[in-house]
């Protein structure tokens, strides 16, 4: 049921991509279910570019014949489709799970509208549940992880702050960088922690999308829910 709700979701998606757009391409299952239905408008003619957001996405949209550009010669996107490990009040989310998180967040925030598609499980009335991704580059990475450990602290969260780990060994992004995995249980000031994970020197980027959606699509098996920020 999950994954057909995901198609679900990723076909609403369709609806608000036009003749000529410039697309950023998201990372993980919902995603892909869109970048498949989008090479089937592509071969029905439909002309647009898309900037993917992982090797995956990439490798995924040159095989369904969907034709990808460079964010580098683009000054914007024109809409940014993407999945969400967790869609909490006012479209904050928590992103990463697949790892892509750096590039998810630079291309959303270079497109002019960021789309969210996800089946219902993925909605939460408080952000946390999920362990929140945290990309560390591999310099001083102890360092780093008590650092993310104090700024959480500072801000009365606890849990264990893990390095990903993958088939027995440290999980690597497409940038070659660690990711830490904070299971914090909930986090009832999304925006205090952006704020101090931003300001540690090994943190390259953390997975809490604050004020980058502006509506999501949550498919369920009473259809699909349009929410706003």
């Amino acid at each position: 049921m999950s994954d057909s709700l995901k198609r679900r979701a990723a076909e609403a998606a369709l609806a608000f991509v036009e003749d000529g757009m410039r697309l950023g391409l998201g990372s993980g299952s919902t995603a892909e279910h869109f970048v498949r239905l989008l090479g089937e408008r592509v071969a029905g003619g439909l002309k647009v570019v898309g900037v993917p957001t992982s090797g995956k996405t990439e490798a995924l949209a040159k095989q369904v014949g969907v034709p990808l550009g460079k964010l580098d010669g683009m000054t914007e996107l024109d809409l940014d489709i993407d999945g969400a490990d967790e869609i909490g009040p006012f479209l904050a989310l928590i992103k990463g799970g697949g790892g892509a998180l750096l590039r998810e967040k630079i291309v959303a925030s270079a497109s002019r509208r960021m789309i969210v598609i996800a089946d219902a499980s993925k909605r939460v009335a408080e952000l946390g549940a999920f362990p929140l991704p945290v990309e560390v580059v591999a310099f001083g990475l102890t360092a780093t992880l008590r650092a993310v450990e104090k700024a959480a602290g500072a801000l009365r969260l606890t849990g264990d702050v893990k390095l990903r780990i993958r088939d027995g060994v440290p999980f690597l992004t497409d940038g070659g960088n660690h990711v830490l995995d904070a299971s914090f249980g909930r986090i009832p000031d999304p925006e205090a922690l952006a704020n101090r994970l931003a300001g540690i020197p090994g943190v390259v980027e953390h997975g809490l999308f604050l004020g980058l959606a502006d509506l999501a699509l949550v498919a369920s098996p009473e259809g699909v829910a349009e929410l706003k920020a």
